[in-house]
């Protein structure tokens, strides 16, 4: 088999699937969905083959499948293998999953069918190597997407968020064709590869760095980014497999984008400036709305808000390869918690036990957050080469703060020795797994992905920001018994309830969602 059928027969072994649910009858037949799953198994392995010839190669090479001139490439190198990876095995799982979870509906090839298109889009779109290739799998995923929001057309709260979605997705589409005609003019070409390799020696004047804000603005849309998240917490009415799908995939193709165009957002310090902030409030903004939702399903959500915005930080302060760990780390924990949404109640009050809570003192809080962070400095100094950039420090202290609060619990005066001992084994296991995971990221996309640069003053102002503020959060989040029964915290849980209201007033600048009712 060729390079070029083995990269493109992914795609199209899940395009075949989605001609199988198509042609076939409404309520498929036992054959007919095991004959869409193996599709899907066969794109498992295909990315498998993939992967090995990457490997073959060495994985700081990138090779060119394709034509570019006329729009039909596919760039191999460690990004889109993780991602082609990624996508498929969460596919396989997903399609799996709904061949079951929907036996008996009226539209169910329908729905294996717009499932299967939309996973084969997604592949085209993370192995694209050229700007219209691109653009096309990109629009057309979200028009796949949308079909499979509107499973259920009757439901009013279905069509409300589907219709959110898709005009938000359009502007993230204006942005993203905006970006794409930037780049071509600029550097004379549609193959991304040459784009990325003039941006990496500096060339192409005002029009990257124009494209680069144009680039964010399309990742920022498509990661339902502060204050255009709603429509990401709103479609819950579409059934858990795509719940999955969104939050464990599709919702990853603004951070991809950004990912793949490193060296061109680097040329616009300026606008990375902006993702820090936005990414950033939107993270520590939605984790804090988390806390509040009582439906499983919907606290997901807004864990996915939070785990984007995070991600969006990330690239704004140019941790490229520590971005892509995210979204890969983020996608296999959000494709299980939906999929495994279903039990949630019952696995909860199984381990639910009576007994007395481990308060901590604001005095316990402090040693807690001095520990692990003595802990993570130590273990740092171990790993230390010299090479480490203060960006991925101060991520690294962030990621800390969330041991610190589980720590906190075991210095509390009434916790067991056992549960100290657990929360101090926790500390050291973060600690060393982040440093671990970030050589190894670093060492794979070496030659890749572009090396952080120093930070300016502007960039060390956000640094110290972005740990004071994720600190304070943490902080807070602590001591959250101490202070949760004030009366000033009950107003302040309604509004966090409600969103702090931004998703109202999104409705009421789009002139609200007028539908007719169902007859």
């Amino acid at each position: 088999m060729s390079l070029n059928l083995i990269v493109f027969a992914a795609p199209c072994a899940v395009l075949v699937a989605a001609l199988v649910g198509f042609v076939g009858p409404k309520r498929p037949a036992s054959g007919q969905l095991m004959l869409i799953e193996a599709l899907s198994i066969l794109a498992v392995v295909i990315a498998l083959l993939s992967a090995g010839l990457l490997v073959m190669s060495g994985p700081a090479t990138a090779l060119l499948v394709g034509t570019p001139d006329i729009g039909l490439s596919a760039r191999i190198d460690i990004v889109s293998m993780v991602m082609l990876l990624l996508v498929s095995f969460i596919g396989w799982i997903v399609v799996r999953y709904a061949a079951v979870y929907l036996d008996g509906e009226a539209r169910h090839g329908a729905f294996m069918a717009w499932l299967s298109a939309t996973l084969a889009m997604v592949m085209l779109l993370v192995t694209a190597g050229s700007l219209a290739q691109l653009l096309l799998a990109w629009v057309a995923t979200s028009l796949c997407l949308h079909r499979l929001l509107l499973f259920y057309p009757e439901r009013v709260a279905a069509q409300r968020a589907a219709r959110k979605k898709f005009v938000t997705a359009r502007l993230g589409d204006v942005a993203l064709v905006g970006a794409a005609t930037l780049l071509a003019i600029s550097y004379g070409t549609t193959d991304i590869a040459a784009i990325l390799n003039a941006a990496r020696a500096g060339d192409g004047g005002t029009g990257p760095v124009v494209a680069a804000g144009l680039l964010a603005v399309a990742a920022l849309l498509k990661s339902a980014q502060f204050p255009l998240h709603g429509w990401l917490t709103e479609v819950m009415e579409a059934p858990t497999p795509v719940s999955a799908l969104l939050h464990a995939g599709v919702i990853n193709a603004g951070g991809f984008v950004l990912i793949r165009f490193a060296d061109v957002m680097l040329l616009a310090p300026g606008v990375l400036a902006v993702l820090v902030m936005i990414g950033g409030f939107t993270a520590l903004f939605a984790g804090l709305v988390m806390l509040t939702q009582p439906a499983v399903k919907t606290s997901l959500a807004w864990s996915t808000v939070a785990q984007m915005g995070f991600m969006i930080m990330q690239c704004g302060l140019a941790l490229f390869p520590l971005a892509l760990l995210h979204i890969v780390a983020h996608s296999l924990y959000k494709a299980h918690s939906f999929l495994a949404s279903g039990g949630a109640v019952d696995r909860i009050a199984a381990f639910r036990r009576p007994g007395p809570v481990a308060i901590p003192s604001a005095k316990a809080v402090g040693r807690a957050f001095l520990a692990a962070l003595a802990t993570y400095a130590v273990i740092g100094l171990a790993f230390d080469d010299g090479a480490r950039s203060p960006q991925s420090t101060a991520l690294g202290a962030i990621l800390i703060f969330g041991v610190a609060y589980l720590l906190a619990q075991g210095l509390a005066d009434a916790a067991p020795r056992a549960l100290t001992q657990r929360m101090a084994v926790y500390a050291l296991a973060a600690s060393f797994g982040y440093f671990t995971l970030h050589a190894l990221a670093t060492w794979l996309t070496a030659g890749t992905l572009p090396a952080t640069p120093a930070p300016g003053p502007l960039e060390w102002a956000l640094i110290i920001l972005a740990v004071l503020s994720f600190g304070g959060v943490a902080i807070a989040q602590a001591m959250f018994p101490l202070w949760a029964y004030h009366p000033a915290a009950a107003g302040l849980r309604v509004h966090l309830a409600n969103g702090l209201y931004a998703n109202a007033l999104f409705d009421r600048l789009l002139g609200g969602w007028a539908l007719r009712r169902q007859r």
